[in-house]
């Protein structure tokens, strides 16, 4: 059966300033083997490629590849002009051939538990390569860098770090969820330094007839 969700609480924190930076003001980013850029419309292809994957749609709300361009194409708008004023994600290349492999940042200032909520999608020929943790770091690092403001938020008070209270100050977070049994994603998180807070159930989007298991991981920034 599925878990009960309960209310969400108002409690003070950070986040980034929005509008978030536009595509078009966004610099891109090196690491050891990526380059972390700004997503085009000509992007439609590689995400297509990555999307008509079935093993990468298993771990999505869709559950199935994309049958056409076409159908791909939302997937990318919802990050292109002008979403790009309240969503932060990128594309992800190999640095030394700027193949495109994969998607991800925050796609959504609010997530499931009321916090930004953090993603990616890589494609299936460079999994296990320690790629995407290598992704997640550096862009928790870009996320960081980010002009802030102070803000009243709802979020789901299990997410609260223990002795933080609804209506006070607490510190601020990102969060991710995963299937339960998508331990490779687990260990993405755990790597890149989000801890699991939750293990829950509700029905599976993909078949409302059965119950799926997930797991919600949060990452806290302690500015001080």
């Amino acid at each position: 059966m599925a878990s009960t969700k309960p209310p969400f609480v108002t409690v003070k924190t950070t986040l980034p300033i929005l509008p978030f930076p536009l595509n078009s003001a966004r610099a891109p980013v090196a690491t050891f083997r990526l380059l972390i850029r700004p997503l085009s419309s000509s992007d439609v292809h590689g995400l297509h490629r990555i999307r008509s994957q079935p093993e990468v749609m298993a771990n999505d709300l869709q559950g199935r590849p994309d049958a056409t361009l076409e159908e791909t194409q939302p997937q990318l708008t919802r990050f292109l002009p002008p979403n790009d004023e309240k969503t932060y994600h990128f594309a992800i290349c190999l640095k030394e051939t700027e193949e495109f492999i994969g998607i991800g940042g925050c796609h959504s200032i609010a997530s499931v538990f009321g916090w930004p909520a953090i993603g990616y999608m890589l494609t299936r020929e460079r999994w296990g390569q320690g790629l995407t943790t290598e992704f997640t770091r550096a862009f928790l690092e870009m996320w960081k860098t980010l002009p802030r403001r102070e803000v009243e938020i709802q979020v789901d008070p299990r997410s609260l770090l223990d002795g933080e209270v609804a209506g006070g100050v607490v510190k601020e977070q990102v969060a991710s969820l995963t299937p339960w049994d998508n331990f490779a994603s687990a260990r993405v998180m755990e790597k890149s330094g989000f801890e699991e807070f939750l293990v829950w159930s509700e029905p599976d989007l993909r078949d409302l007839s059965v119950d799926i298991e997930l797991r919600g991981f949060r990452y806290v920034w302690d500015q001080n």
